[in-house]
C-alpha cells in the first residue's frame, strides 16, 4: 500500500506514524496535497488531516479560523471528505466527548476555550461543510490513517 503525505507536514515529528506504517509495509510518498495531511494516491476523495490534540485544534478555530475554514471550504467545493483525526488520546473518543474536555488553558485564562463551546463549533464545522472530526490516541494513527482510508475508499 502507497500513502501520499503532505510536504507541509514536520518530518520529524511523525515518528510514530511513520513507524507503524513501515512495520506494516506501507510506503509514504511525500508531495504537497490540496487538503489534509494523508490520503490515497489512486483516490483522494478521503483526505485526512491530523492534529497533535485539541489545544492544536483549538488553535486552528480560533487563531487560525479563517486558514482552517479555507480549507474545510476547499475540500467541500471539490467533492473531498475531510476527516480531522485529532491524536489527544484519553477520555476523548468522538465527538460528543469533546463536550465534557477541561482545557488546561483555563487555569492560567478565564476566557480560554471550554469544551463545550469547543463541541459546538466543532459541530457546526460538521454540519456546514460535511468534514468529519474522528479521535484516537498517538500509538493507534497509523492504524487509523490506514483504517479510514481503505474503508471509506471503496
Amino acid at each position: 500500500m502507497l500513502i501520499l503525505e503532505d510536504t507541509r507536514q514536520q518530518a520529524d515529528k511523525h515518528d510514530l506514524k511513520h513507524k507503524w506504517f513501515e512495520d506494516n509495509g506501507i510506503k509514504v510518498e511525500r508531495c504537497r496535497l490540496f487538503v489534509g495531511d494523508y490520503t490515497l494516491p489512486a483516490n483522494q476523495s478521503i483526505c485526512i488531516d491530523t492534529k497533535k490534540d485539541l489545544g492544536e485544534l483549538v488553535n486552528n478555530v480560533c487563531q487560525q479560523h479563517e486558514r482552517f475554514r479555507a480549507e474545510l471550504v476547499r475540500a467541500q467545493e471539490a467533492g473531498i471528505q475531510l476527516v480531522i483525526l485529532c491524536e489527544h488520546g484519553g477520555s476523548i473518543k468522538c465527538l460528543e466527548d469533546v463536550y465534557f474536555w477541561t482545557n488546561p488553558r483555563l487555569k492560567e485564562s478565564p476566557k480560554a476555550m471550554t469544551g463545550w463551546k469547543l463541541f459546538r463549533v466543532l459541530s457546526t464545522m460538521k454540519d456546514k461543510y460535511g468534514v468529519r472530526f474522528e479521535f484516537c490516541d498517538k500509538r493507534s494513527t497509523g492504524r487509523r490513517i490506514v483504517e479510514i482510508l481503505n474503508n471509506d475508499s471503496r
